[in-house]
């Protein structure tokens, strides 16, 4: 087995980058996890909205959102969890930011799987923690530092 990603396309908003560039962000993502599998789910504003206000009480649309897997004691599969991405909010938040929609997309993937992978910003430290391996990743892919906009 391998690195496994189900993108579904749950939205008519184009242009959308292909599964060879989502699986390759993923894989950048893993680093060296050879054996995995998530869902890459590609929403429009409702269903985001909707996501975001039933699992994080934000009455919103937002960019991405991370669900990973809570296996039960005993289960050793390499399931990691569902990513949700909001279409329309990347190219939207890539144009106010002056990014490469596809440099925004990259980003959002990457960050979506850091924290299927227990990554997370809930304060400073982790903040930094979490920022440096996106730039780290996402330089190395040949795509800017996305928190050096503006």
């Amino acid at each position: 087995m391998a690195i496994e990603v189900d993108v579904q396309y749950a939205t008519i908003y184009q242009p959308l980058p292909d599964t060879e560039d989502f699986s390759r962000w993923v894989a950048a993502a893993l680093r060296k996890k050879t054996e995995a599998e998530l869902t890459l789910r590609l929403v429009d504003e409702a269903e985001s909205r909707q996501l975001n206000s039933k699992y994080r009480g934000v009455d919103a649309a937002t960019n991405v959102l991370s669900f990973p897997v809570d296996l039960p004691p005993g289960i050793d599969i390499p399931l990691l969890g569902d990513i949700v991405i909001c279409a329309p909010l990347v190219a939207l938040e890539a144009a106010e930011q002056n990014k490469a929609v596809q440099a925004h997309w990259a980003h959002l993937v990457i960050h979506g799987v850091l924290h299927l992978l227990g990554h997370d910003h809930q304060d400073e430290q982790e903040a930094r923690e979490m920022e440096s391996i996106e730039i780290e990743l996402l330089t190395s892919m040949n795509y800017p530092d996305p928190y050096a906009y503006g």
